[in-house]
């Protein structure tokens, strides 16, 4: 399979083509793949084989809010690798041309992007996509060269060339043979020097009925913000509970970025030498799995330490139609949630709630784990025509029969107190046949014949055989039991948690130190400290599930 990108085209909002770029070979047209593309319903895979064209193609597509973008490729090529491409082009015009991402902006500097679709791709082949590197080889004309190259005057940038030529220019620049550093800019200078690490996870878990973990994993990603002066050497320090061995399975699969020195890692576990890009970038990736892989008996959510659980009882009431949701909110998360609102200044920004700065090794801010936005989501069957009498001891209920989901919102300071919320319902199902012969009025339309027919069981039928005659009670127990076998299939099957914790990971992972080399370092300048930060964060979207 082959690694190159052969086309890019890039639409609007409208669906009309704004930029074509052909790297290499004929590919098919964006006339062409565009409406087949559109003929799929959405929402459209992002790999789509396209047999009725010549050449027979294979369409790559990434759907921004207001852009759209499609790679055809004739020829067999890796699929990870031609969406890679796209999610980076998008992160580098967002860079180029700031977020969000919009198609006037793209038509409003051609110049730009053309530029950076000729660094990134040489003849098909990906070989730049590091933003620094390329703000080092892209000439972005200034406000100033714009204004002037409007009303037709000469900008400042006209008159550069010598008369000597093109070459010696070359030959002095050093950005013409590429930066030393890849993913660093040259002469990076900061008035402000900053170093900000946020280490945020994604929690997965499935709960059984009986409330024992089926499966529990967090994605977690350590997202680096480097605003330094000069050429840093920076090491990173994490510890976990349980020491080297527990860090060698937290980190079983990692993903690095380039700058992290991987021997380094190797041999000290925990510990990140690297040489920071400029701004904000991803620093590494890992998976937990949560859960003790060879002790099955001690998986509980004791052992998980899960800032909520759901439980959910069903068949509840004489005629079976209720459920019941039961949200417990640990106590450890519980209480941290209004003293953290009060606590906090007024004119604070969101950047600096929950980051503890110049705080490592303790890690957390001294207000504790910050439980907000909590979210249950129920399910409920496509057969039940209305949910009624929905009573929350907590937050606020409601119901959309569209989406046929129950949305209980749980407000920060409702989520102060630990304990347990309720959340009782009443499922209303089809119409039963009782419920039809009421409606009737004993009457039965025939539609073979177009007719009223009169029901057999009214009072005006007469019976052969005589009919051991029921007490009320009786036919009361009778369609009570008919009633719960009916509303048995109403029931929910499952409900999800969504929530968020800062100052808190499921891991246990925490930043011990974040230390400066000023022997590998350069250009930092004599007396520079910079200002350190740390933020935890926990994120769940709908990923506290328990089935019932």
């Amino acid at each position: 399979m082959s690694s190159a990108i052969e086309a890019l085209y890039i639409f609007n909002q409208h669906n009309e083509s704004i930029l074509e770029h052909v790297y290499r070979s004929r590919p098919a047209t964006a006339r062409a793949v565009l409406p087949l593309y559109l003929a799929h319903p959405a929402p459209r895979p992002s790999v789509i084989y396209l047999p009725n064209i010549n050449p027979q193609t294979t369409l790559f597509s990434l759907v921004q809010p207001n852009v759209l973008f499609l790679v055809p490729a004739s020829t067999d090529t890796e699929p990870l690798f031609v969406l890679e491409f796209l999610h980076r082009l998008v992160d580098i015009l967002e860079d180029f041309l700031g977020a969000p991402l919009l198609a006037s902006k793209v038509e409003g500097s051609y110049d730009i992007v053309a530029q950076l679709l000729g660094e990134m791709c040489d003849a098909g082949s990906v070989c730049n996509s590091e933003p620094n590197a390329l703000r080092d080889v892209v000439d972005v004309p200034k406000w100033v060269d714009r204004l002037l190259g409007g009303v037709g005057l000469p900008s400042s940038s006209s008159g550069s060339i010598t008369p000597g030529g093109l070459k010696p220019q070359l030959a002095l620049n050093p950005a013409a043979s590429g930066p030393a550093i890849p993913w660093r800019r040259a002469n990076v200078r900061h008035t402000s020097n900053e170093l900000y690490v946020d280490i945020v996870e994604t929690l997965s878990v499935t709960l059984a009925p009986s409330g024992r973990p089926l499966a529990a994993f967090a994605n977690g990603s350590i997202a680096f913000t480097s605003k330094i002066s000069g050429v840093p050497d920076l090491i990173l320090n994490l510890t976990i509970p349980g020491g080297k061995q527990a860090m060698q399975r937290v980190f079983e699969l990692p993903v690095f970025h380039p700058c992290v020195r991987l021997a380094r890692w190797h041999d000290k576990p925990g510990e990140l030498s690297f040489v920071p890009p400029d701004g904000k970038f991803v620093l590494a990736g890992y998976e937990v799995n949560l859960l003790p892989s060879d002790d099955l008996a001690s998986r509980s959510t004791k052992n998980l330490n899960l800032p909520v659980s759901l439980e959910v009882l069903t068949s509840l009431g004489p005629t079976g139609s209720d459920f019941e949701v039961r949200l417990l909110i640990a106590s450890s998360f519980a209480g941290s949630s209004v003293s953290s609102i009060s606590s906090a200044r007024p004119g604070t920004s969101s950047r600096g709630s929950g980051r503890s700065t110049g705080l490592f090794g303790g890690g957390n801010s001294s207000a504790g784990p910050f439980l907000r936005d909590v979210v249950v989501t129920i399910p409920i069957p496509q057969g039940v025509r209305n949910v009624t009498d929905l009573r929350a001891s907590r937050g606020e209920a409601q119901f959309t029969p569209i989406d046929n989901m129950i949305e209980w919102r749980i407000s920060t300071k409702d989520t102060a107190s630990s304990g347990n919320a309720t959340l009782r319902c009443a499922v209303v199902g089809p119409l039963s046949e009782d419920d039809e012969e009421k409606m009737s009025n004993g009457l039965r339309f025939d539609g073979a014949n177009g007719d009223y027919d009169e029901n057999e069981d009214t009072y005006q039928s007469t019976t052969l055989e005589p009919v051991r005659p029921t007490t009320s009670k009786e036919q009361q127990e009778q369609r009570d039991l008919r009633k719960v076998q009916q509303n048995a299939v109403l029931m929910p099957s499952s409900a999800a948690a969504s929530f968020s914790v800062k100052g808190w990971l499921a891991s246990g992972i925490k930043v011990e130190a974040l230390n400066v080399d000023l022997r590998k370092s350069r250009g930092l300048g004599e007396g520079v400290k910079p200002a350190k930060g740390v933020k935890y964060l926990t994120v769940s979207r709908k990923g506290v599930e328990t089935r019932c």
